[in-house]
């Protein structure tokens, strides 16, 4: 991964920085607080106000706000002038941006009590946390039979950033014209549905599990779609099953940081193996080498640790030059490289050698 990062720091900030590490779960539930509790959202209509002003206003108790506004000044969510409150851009983050605040529900409904057991999930290679949530080998497997709350919060997480990336990719997608997509993990069946609403000749296949399968079919009925998008049941990990051929476009979006690179190379093969010398090989990944902010870098590598207690414990958010690896040792070529697609995402065209 050559280089990355520096260690430049004094010691006052490196401390700092050390001890915000040390209570980051408090300080978190402390931020969560002051948002779902409608401190921010009073300071952010009223400019600025007191402790015993915002405890009346809004039924609380003085003892609450005071212990929340004060962790407030240290997460520097809010400033203290003349004994008034006030709201920084920190706390208009949290209080408004959407990004945020997906960010912020995935990891208190799906991630909290299951990351507790991350060291377990590193030491035994599978995703102890998600007993958290249900009985199942990977979570994928139990997305249609999670909570409301929990499962609204995943699919919210999941479909922001994909959802960005449909205006910019449907012209590259569709500029050759292709009369037929397969859709492996496709999931809720949102982006062949994008596809079918962009172009009203294609015809998509989707791969998925039988669950996430299920779903696909019941919102492809209730959009119309029935005559062009359908959806075949499988076992992606079964390297026997061949993929369907005869497609022209073979897509997979935000799917392969769901599994280990030695399943990756095996989604890759199969692949390979159904597509005829012109059909085109997509990718749409998040690499976390590959983000012009520091932040969208510090997002993914949280969401890596999601992965490793939660989802299946042996996958990530990859360095792209794991990804291009496996796509040459698959036996493809890069044709075309797209960055920064939507806000993070990057997209990937190959052809057979």
């Amino acid at each position: 991964m050559k280089d990355f990062g520096s260690d430049k720091k004094n010691v006052v900030q490196a401390n700092l920085d050390a001890q915000k590490i040390a209570f980051a779960p408090i300080m978190f539930q402390a931020a969560k607080s002051l948002r779902n509790l409608g401190i921010l959202e009073y300071l952010f209509q009223n400019n600025k106000a007191t402790i015993n002003t915002i405890a009346t206003e809004l039924n609380l108790s003085v003892y609450g706000v005071k212990v929340l506004l004060e962790a407030g000044l240290s997460l520097e969510m809010v400033y203290l002038k003349d004994d008034e409150f006030i709201l920084t851009k920190t706390g208009y983050f949290i209080l408004r941006d959407k990004m945020t605040n997906i960010n912020m529900d995935f990891t208190q409904d799906v991630n909290y009590l299951a990351i507790n057991h991350l060291e377990e999930s590193i030491v035994n290679g599978k995703p102890e946390g998600l007993k958290e949530l249900g009985d199942w080998d990977t979570v994928y497997i139990g997305l249609s039979e999670l909570p409301e709350k929990i499962k609204k919060s995943w699919f919210d997480f999941d479909h922001f950033y994909s959802d960005y990336t449909f205006p910019e990719i449907m012209p590259i997608l569709f500029g050759n014209k292709p009369k037929s997509f397969l859709d492996v993990g496709g999931n809720t069946g949102k982006f062949s549905m994008q596809c079918a609403n962009y172009d009203p000749t294609v015809k998509i296949t989707i791969l998925d599990l039988p669950g996430q399968a299920a779903v696909a079919r019941k919102n492809i009925a209730e959009a119309g779609f029935e005559d062009r998008i359908s959806a075949i049941d499988t076992n992606l990990l079964d390297n026997t099953i061949p993929f369907p051929k005869g497609f022209d476009i073979i897509w997979m979006s935000q799917f392969i940081d769901c599994f280990s690179l030695e399943e990756i190379s095996g989604l890759f093969k199969r692949a390979y193996d159904a597509m005829t010398d012109d059909a085109s090989f997509y990718i749409l990944e998040t690499f976390w080498d590959l983000q012009k902010f520091q932040a969208s870098t510090y997002s993914l590598h949280a969401t890596s640790l999601y992965f490793t207690a939660v989802a299946n414990g042996n996958s990530q958010m990859f360095h792209s030059e794991d990804i291009l690896a496996v796509i040459e040792k698959a036996g493809f070529v890069v044709d075309e490289l797209h960055e920064m697609i939507g806000m993070s995402h990057t997209l990937i065209k190959c052809k057979k050698k």
